[in-house]
């Protein structure tokens, strides 16, 4: 019989970020990237079923039972607070809950860009993408600049989230937290419902359609700070996914509502940390500059990459491999790990050897100087 208490203290005491339970095997545990077997006995279908009807809430067991799957947190008195996502494979229920920490961690703890992370909080309106995989941390550093604004801002901050992960008190802002399927009824609901709530910051946990990212736009357009995630791996395939969800007649005026209201995004990949053994995030940061504006605009999203190699010592913008270097350089990560998450490891090699190739003009290495005119 599965003892969940017993499963979730070998999670919570190993720090590890996901407990995976699938019906058959036994319980296994998310470490560093790495899927590590419990010493338990395999789990059984009454133990999934057992182990929903604790952790879910009727409204959520009622979307499970209708569609097959379900997104909601669980609050344990001894092992705190998680998200989890139950859902059937092969007839059979599966969950898997990811832990969440108590308190939200700031950017320094999360080894976050502070001046880029800094500015996105301090920002008056616009929208800024959080942006990664599955599992790379895109809800950590959403609430970790929702938090860098309750602390340091006078501002009514309002979230959109399914289900809600952390929880905050309010401190110089007041907060509204608004769980989809529960306190709305829809993302695009209560996102126009939002209007009518005089927020000053909107946080969307995800931004998942159409009438979800237009809504976004909108509220962006017409004063507000809208933070929100997406899944794409890179800063160039967010502006390109934000695209995808428009018809082609319409991406003219996209492009143009983009070079307007888009401020930043923040393309997160988690590399494992040689000093703590933890994760570490590498982060491409794309800040509007005016010539990122000026490629929005004109729907060039292939000079991208050009563009946050040169803006990165004024405005802060940065691609992966700079950021990979910094890490490696640091001491943070391995050479084989940076190159693993690299998407131009022969580039990130010659980088670190101080070399610079092709089109990049930045002088990669210290001490290197420019070629004179």
């Amino acid at each position: 019989m599965l003892n969940l208490d017993r499963v979730l203290a070998t999670v919570v005491e190993a720090d590890a970020s996901d407990l995976i339970l699938k019906t058959g095997s036994q319980p296994a545990m998310k470490q560093t990237g790495r899927v590590l077997f419990l010493s338990e006995d395999a789990v059984t279908a009454d133990d999934m079923r057992s182990t929903l009807e604790r952790i879910t809430y009727p409204e959520a067991l009622s979307r499970f039972k209708e569609s097959g799957e379900a997104d909601f947190a669980y609050q344990s008195a001894d092992w705190g607070r998680f998200r989890v996502n139950a859902f059937r494979q092969c007839g059979e229920v599966s969950v898997v809950m990811r832990q969440i920490k108590d308190v939200v961690p700031s950017f320094s703890e999360l080894h976050l860009p502070e001046r880029q992370f800094t500015q996105f909080a301090n920002l008056e309106r616009g929208l800024v993408f959080v942006t990664g995989i599955t599992g790379s941390g895109k809800s950590t550093s959403l609430a970790a600049i929702v938090d860098a604004v309750n602390n340091t801002r006078n501002k009514h901050v309002l979230t959109l989230e399914d289900p809600i992960e952390y929880r905050f008190s309010d401190n110089l802002s007041i907060i509204h937290q608004r769980e989809v399927g529960v306190d709305t009824g829809s993302w695009v609901s209560g996102l126009r419902n939002a209007m009518r709530e005089a927020p000053d910051v909107i946080m969307i946990g995800e931004i998942r359609d159409t009438a979800t990212m237009e809504a976004a736009i909108a509220a962006a357009e017409t004063g507000h700070l809208v933070l929100t995630t997406l899944h794409t791996v890179n800063a160039i395939q967010t502006v390109e996914r934000i695209m995808t969800f428009f018809p082609p007649h319409q991406h003219d005026l996209v492009r143009l509502q983009l070079s307007t209201v888009l401020e930043g995004v923040a393309s997160q990949r988690l590399i494992p940390c040689v000093q703590t053994g933890r994760m570490v995030p590498a982060v491409e940061v794309l800040m509007a500059t005016p010539r990122i504006r000026e490629i929005l605009r004109q729907g060039q999203a292939q000079d991208l990459s050009a563009a946050l190699e040169a803006g990165d010592e004024y405005y802060g913008t940065q691609t992966f491999n700079m950021s990979l270097k910094a890490l490696y350089e640091g001491g943070l990560v391995t050479l084989d790990d940076a190159c693993a998450a690299s998407d131009r490891a022969d580039d990130l090699k010659l980088a670190i050897r101080g070399v610079v190739r092709g089109s990049d003009h930045r002088m990669i290495a210290s001490g290197m100087s420019r070629s004179p005119r």
